[in-house]
């Protein structure tokens, strides 16, 4: 089998392929996980902005390491559609791949690299389709919204958010390009991830009863947290669509203590919901610290006052629910040709655009089945597909 790669092939070659595989290539070779600056393919996208003559935007978070971008093809304000991805990807580190992650390789009809799924394949799209939308003279302008963050908190689409609020900038509608193999995506859970830290009491393991082990009272949190997601399958609210179709909770992180004759004086964990319409994740935080306060604390602040537990909210995301009627929903099904819409249970940004007040829908090129892990790939077939979809829902929304 032939494997091509991209990042070493002659310019001309790549471009013979499509500029969207071109763009692609050019993407992935910038490492932007996460705990890294994106500005040098913040600055790449700029420069290519600027050649084509396309007004944008940049905001920052408070480093000034990070950045978003905000262009707008055609007359720059309101109005009109926005196509929106994050540039951010999650780490390679413990991970096996064929190949370095960070030069796109095409094998067997699929690009692999960092972010192609997830999904700077949907980016590399839409800055592919710039010069056809400039050429098509819409009457309303298209956006494209181009963020970091989304992988650990979706706090770089707040800032572009807060940006839209100052520029006066704001789409009527948005779509992002998550990975949904094209598929219309009308919901998503929401999701809060919580720090617990729990403050004991050292002493001599040969006398429990004069110290308070962090340990075992963050072990009776887990336990209640454990009974939770059992209510939560056995009573829901049940939301068809969504598997599973009930909120969950659970603990993914946790430590405490020093040696095993010495009584733990500090531990914590970390956990998460992902809520369903209808249900609240912060009621749910509320519901939780007061057990914790009512059920646990007491007996460890009898031996020592200072112990308790302390939580720290680290990100959360509101949920998606566009509605199955709305003007959105039918166009995306009519471009994509889907009667169905779905409905999944990983977060995006889209539900923070449409807090916003920017109705949004999730669709994308790809499938989420191949993001996050090794030899992460995607089909160039769904790219040519992308290119397409992205062409028609600009001439169906802005023409």
């Amino acid at each position: 089998m032939q494997t091509v790669t991209l990042a070493e092939a002659e310019p001309a070659d790549i471009l013979s392929r499509s500029a969207t595989v071109d763009l692609l290539a050019r993407l992935v070779a910038f490492d932007t996980t996460s705990d890294r600056s994106n500005l040098p393919l913040i600055q790449y996208i700029a420069a290519y902005l600027e050649g084509l003559g396309v007004p944008y935007r940049l905001s920052h978070d408070e480093t000034g390491e990070k950045a978003n971008l905000h262009a707008v093809i055609g007359q720059p304000g309101p109005g009109g559609l926005a196509l929106s991805g994050h540039v951010d990807t999650v780490p390679v580190t413990g991970q096996t791949w064929s190949s370095d992650p960070f030069t796109l390789r095409a094998e067997g009809g699929r690009l692999y690299g960092r972010g192609s799924a997830d999904m700077k394949g949907f980016v590399a799209s839409m800055l592919a389709a710039v010069p056809d939308l400039q050429a098509a003279r819409l009457a309303r302008p298209v956006h494209l919204f181009i963020s970091y963050d989304e992988e650990i908190s979706c706090n770089g689409a707040r800032r572009l958010i807060e940006d839209i609020a100052l520029s006066g900038w704001k789409p009527d509608l948005c779509l992002v390009g998550e990975p949904s193999l094209l598929a219309p995506i009308t919901g998503h859970k929401g999701r809060l991830a919580l720090r617990v830290r729990v403050r004991g009491r050292a002493g001599h393991s040969s006398n429990p009863a004069r110290g308070v082990n962090a340990v075992a009272a963050a072990a009776e949190a887990i336990a209640w947290i454990s009974r939770d997601a059992a209510r939560f399958a056995a009573h829901g609210p049940f939301v068809p669509g969504y598997e599973p179709p009930h909120s969950t909770c659970h603990v993914g992180q946790m430590h405490g203590g020093h040696a095993i004759n010495i009584i733990p004086d500090e531990a914590w964990f970390e956990m998460e919901w992902r809520s369903v319409p209808g249900d609240d994740f912060f009621a749910e935080l509320a519901r939780f610290e007061a057990h914790v306060r009512q059920a646990i604390e007491p007996a460890m602040k009898a031996v020592d006052p200072a112990s308790g537990f302390t939580f720290q909210v680290l990100n959360w995301i509101p949920g998606l629910a566009l509605p199955e009627d709305h003007p959105l929903t039918d166009v995306v099904r009519q471009v994509t040709g889907r009667n169905q819409t779905g409905r999944v249970s990983y977060g995006t940004e889209a539900g923070l655009y449409q807090e916003a007040g920017i109705p949004a829908i999730v669709c994308g090129p790809g499938s989420i089945d191949q993001a996050h892990q090794g030899d992460e790939w995607i089909a160039e077939t769904e790219l040519s597909a992308c290119d397409r979809f992205i062409r028609r829902m600009a001439e169906r929304v802005c023409r």
